[in-house]
């Protein structure tokens, strides 16, 4: 680990960044060149002693998510967050496959839609990155280990995701499930990632063993969900997925459906700051 360095890089990518790329307004008093570590901290979901003694040399070896989480917080390119995974003592996540990191540009455009609730996803389904309103909405997903960290995985195993849609809606989404997941396999032939996760899902679930037989393939564009969210109710949501070019992440962005989504959205808005008042949206 290279302490001096790193503390040299984080603090120098912290005064590059302007406040309003991550959401957060520029009054007149500001004196910090770029942002404050506490906004850091708070971007990175860390305490802001950790940021400091990290800027000052005097950390231990931060993690690998830690090292996530910090370059999203500053908004590293692929580049960047390699040369901080070196530095850190750690090898980088590589280019491809279930360690990927949400890419720069998806996260900038997590701040861009404001209160629109949004998600960066990689193209097997695990959630890399979620703005504020995404997590309100569908809770935080970017902590799940092993194959709960893959939509599919849940969709086929998690009784509590079958029973939050009717049977028609939930046989639906399972045949979107494995159609991209087919597309997914026909990409990316041979990726031990993506044929263990298969063998997988067929050994657990017969409904994804019957699906998968069947041999359909659609990559998602569009679609609608119904959330059944303890504070607000049942809430339906377009679903509008935007993928890279090399169909590698996704980033999904929720719109109401109607207006009563609408209302139920900006009552969760309301209520998520009222219990957060310390977070600011991004």
């Amino acid at each position: 680990m290279q302490r001096e360095q790193l503390a040299d890089f984080l603090r120098r990518r912290r005064e590059a960044i302007r406040p309003a790329e991550v959401g957060i307004a520029d009054g007149p008093r500001r004196r910090t060149a770029g942002l404050r570590r506490e906004e850091v901290a708070m971007l990175a979901g860390m305490s802001v002693d950790y940021v400091v003694r990290l800027e000052q040399g005097r950390s231990s070896q931060p993690s690998t998510q830690l090292l996530g989480a910090l370059a999203r917080a500053l908004r590293l390119s692929d580049d960047e967050r390699s040369h901080l995974f070196h530095l850190a003592g750690h090898q980088p996540p590589p280019a491809d496959g279930i360690a990927r990191l949400a890419r720069a540009g998806l996260v900038r455009l997590l701040d861009l839609v404001g209160d629109t609730p949004a998600m960066v996803l990689s193209d097997l389904g695990e959630v890399l990155a979620q703005n504020r309103m995404s997590i309100l909405l569908t809770g935080d997903h970017t902590g799940l280990t092993g194959d709960r960290r893959y939509v599919a995985y849940r969709y086929f195993t998690d009784p509590a995701i079958r029973d939050l849609h009717g049977p028609e809606e939930w046989q639906r989404h399972a045949r979107q499930q494995v159609a991209d997941l087919r597309a997914v396999a026909g990409r990316r032939a041979g990726d031990p990632a993506v044929t263990g996760l298969i063998e997988r899902l067929r050994a657990a679930s017969d409904d994804f063993r019957r699906l998968w037989a069947e041999h359909e393939v659609a990559v998602r564009r569009a679609d609608r969900k119904t959330f059944l969210h303890p504070r607000v109710g049942r809430i339906t949501m377009d679903c509008e997925t935007l993928v890279t070019p090399d169909l590698g992440q996704q980033l999904l962005v929720l719109t109401p459906a109607d207006a009563e989504a609408r209302e139920k959205l900006e009552l969760l808005r309301v209520l998520g700051v009222e219990e957060f008042p310390a977070a600011v949206p991004h």
